[in-house]
């Protein structure tokens, strides 16, 4: 079927509609937050927009992120090729993108760049629990990856008082731009990788899994 010009007419019209939003979100700097929603006007908001990523903090806050540019995207997928091909070696949980939700113990609704669950929190979940909302558990490991328009201060926030303080075992904050990698642990204890020519190791909470950041530089020709 060959649509007409006025179709096509229509068609844009409606999609310039829809995709206001990113549009306002990129003029604020790449965050937009709406007071006051309650979970299922959550839900429902997310399932008219699956363009976007979003997320509801502990308060009822949704924020609401738009698409990031090629070079995070990039970075994003390497993150997820390397805690994948480690997942297989070792036969161990599920490894989980930024497109994925979790229900947190506070109350908010949250979305790592890359996640992973151990078998042990598996365990806990039902096939529903994954396949027909958003996951009500708090991830082992995440990682956060910084893109142009992130603040630093929030990411570092989030960090501490949603991940850790929700129960994530070890998590990740990966700076490109100052080529800077924040580990964040159970015990509080927080340490600074300086430079991309080094290595982050996933410790006991992912024995052997290193992770090099020379591959998370920014792209140059």
């Amino acid at each position: 079927m060959v649509a007409t010009a006025k179709e096509i007419k229509q068609a844009e019209k409606a999609a310039a509609k829809d995709y206001w939003f990113i549009e306002l979100i990129e003029q604020l700097g790449g965050e937009l937050q709406i007071a006051g929603l309650d979970k299922a006007a959550f839900i429902g908001f997310c399932e008219a927009h699956p363009e976007l990523l979003i997320e509801r903090d502990q308060l009822g806050h949704m924020i609401l992120h738009s698409p990031v540019f090629g070079g995070s995207g990039y970075r994003e997928s390497q993150l997820i090729f390397y805690l994948v091909k480690w997942q297989k070696e070792k036969k161990e949980g599920m490894v989980f993108s930024s497109a994925v939700g979790f229900d947190l113990p506070d109350g908010s609704t949250r979305s790592p760049d890359a996640s992973w669950l151990s078998e042990e929190r598996l365990a806990a979940l039902s096939s529903d629990d994954i396949e027909q909302r958003f996951i009500p558990a708090v991830p082992d490991f995440i990682i956060e990856l910084k893109s142009k328009s992130d603040s630093l201060k929030k990411l570092q926030s989030k960090m501490q008082t949603t991940w850790i303080d929700n129960g994530v075992r070890l998590g990740w904050l990966i700076d490109p731009y100052k080529e800077n990698a924040y580990i964040y642990r159970a015990d509080g204890t927080i340490d600074v990788v300086k430079n991309f020519d080094k290595s982050l190791s996933g410790e006991t909470i992912l024995p052997d899994f290193i992770l090099d950041l020379q591959e998370f530089r920014l792209l140059k020709k």
